[in-house]
This record gives C-alpha cells, sequence and structure tokens, in this order.
C-alpha cells in the first residue's frame, strides 16, 4: 500500500539516465515572411520549327519586301519610269502570292528554288527601259536643222510645228526648260533648249527622270565643245564634235 501511495503521489526513485523519458517536442513554428513564394512555372508548348523549305519561303518574302522598297526608292530618285515601276511591281506581287501559296501547301525549299529566278525582275527592268533612237539638233536663230544622229524617225509634220511652238512658246507654257511628249506608237520626244541651238531626242519609251537631267548635262556640254563655232552661222558639220553618239541604243542611269 505504501509503495502505491509513493508511486500515486510522486515519490519513488529519483530520475536516472535509464528511467528519464523526454518530454514530447513540436516542431518549430516557422515565422510567415512578406514575401510569398513564386508559383509554379507553366511551361509553354514551343511552337513547332518550320520545314527548311518553310523558312527558305519566308526569307524570300523579306526579301521581295526589301526590293519593292528600294523600287520605290528608285522611282523617287527617278531611276526608272513608271512602266518600269509598274512591270516591276506587279513582278514582285506575283513572286510573293506564289510564295505565299507555297507556304500554306507546305512546298519544299527545292520547288521554291525552281519556282523562282532572281535574273527575271532585271529582264523586266532592262525591257521596259526608255533607250535613246535619235537626236536632231537645230539652230536658234533659223530654226534650220545643223544634223540628226542616229535613227531619228519621226515626221516632220509632227515635229516641226511643235519645235516651232516650243522655242516662241512663253514661260507660262513651257517655261523654258526641257519638255517631254509622248508620241504616236508609245515612243517619247524631248526638247532640251540651249543658247544656240535646240536638240531633240526621240526614246522608245518614257524616259525617267534622270535620264532627262542627264539630256541637259548632254546638250550644256555639246554646246561648250562647240561654242567657238554654233555662234557663228551657218555651222559646218564636220567640224562639230556630238558626244551624243556615245549614248544612242543606250540606257543611262
Amino acid at each position: 500500500m505504501f509503495d502505491w501511495l509513493k508511486r500515486v503521489l510522486g515519490g519513488g526513485e529519483p530520475p536516472t539516465e535509464n528511467n528519464r523519458h523526454p518530454l514530447p517536442t513540436k516542431p518549430p513554428v516557422r515565422a510567415e515572411t512578406a514575401v510569398s513564394p513564386p508559383p509554379p512555372t507553366v511551361r509553354e508548348r514551343p511552337s513547332p520549327a518550320p520545314t527548311s523549305g518553310q523558312t527558305a519561303a519566308h526569307q524570300f518574302l523579306e526579301k521581295l519586301q526589301e526590293k519593292i522598297g528600294r523600287l520605290a526608292d528608285d522611282f523617287a530618285n527617278g531611276t526608272i519610269n513608271r512602266q518600269q515601276f509598274q512591270e516591276l511591281y506587279t513582278h514582285y506581287q506575283r513572286e510573293m502570292r506564289a510564295i505565299e501559296t507555297l507556304i500554306e501547301t507546305d512546298q519544299g525549299q527545292s520547288e521554291l528554288g525552281d519556282a523562282f529566278q532572281e535574273g527575271e525582275s532585271v529582264l523586266i527592268r532592262q525591257k521596259h527601259a526608255a533607250k535613246a533612237q535619235g537626236y536632231a539638233i537645230y539652230e536658234n536663230s533659223s530654226g534650220m536643222p545643223i544634223t540628226t544622229l542616229g535613227k531619228f524617225e519621226v515626221d516632220p509634220a509632227l515635229f516641226v510645228p511643235m519645235l516651232s511652238s516650243f522655242r516662241s512658246a512663253t514661260a507660262e507654257i513651257f517655261g523654258g526648260e526641257l519638255q517631254a511628249t509622248a508620241i504616236e506608237g508609245g515612243r517619247w520626244l524631248c526638247f532640251v533648249p540651249g543658247q544656240y541651238t535646240t536638240m531633240m531626242s526621240l526614246f522608245t519609251a518614257e524616259p525617267a527622270k534622270r535620264q532627262l537631267d542627264f539630256l541637259e548635262q548632254l546638250h550644256h556640254l555639246f554646246e561648250k565643245a562647240n561654242r567657238t563655232l554654233l555662234p557663228h552661222p551657218p555651222v559646218e558639220v564636220s567640224q562639230l564634235v556630238f558626244p551624243h553618239e556615245h549614248f544612242l541604243g543606250k540606257w543611262k542611269r
């Protein structure tokens, strides 16, 4: 009985290493921080890489856009005429539509290479470039022809009245500057005034602005080189020099 009471009241042997039982412990409480943990990363499924044919097609489309931009610059700078611009622009647009069709149908790169030729646009540019067929030079004082160069095949009944009107027109009509007009057969006739003479140039198509600028330089060079002879008509043609001959049938950029 006595031993039982001691056990109930807490008596008995002092605790030893053998009979001591560790008190149960709780896990430490982690203090909350101000920064919330980042949300789990959601990985997006990568887009399928384009095939080699598609890559080539997209690159070709970008190249065509660059060409169209340069085409606009060429016309703005006067290096091509309107027909060249329209034909080349139409050509580039046809190529773009065809490439887009290849992309949609997932054609291979070899078909892309077979379908388009880099040199085709060059041929279009050359085909529609204006070329000088011939020149005619007239005295300002008398209106008499000095000479013709190349194939200046224009009916005199057409250009003589135009030349007379050009030389005598007021500044409101011509302004004393170079004039160009379309004539039959899609050809163009240009009038270039000078101090002593007037030059007429016949082109196969509409000249580009830079060609017209060059015509003025060419006629100025002609009068400068022959300035000792031109003021004294009648002029001996055999003694004149004609820089025009070098550019007959050529497209001057």
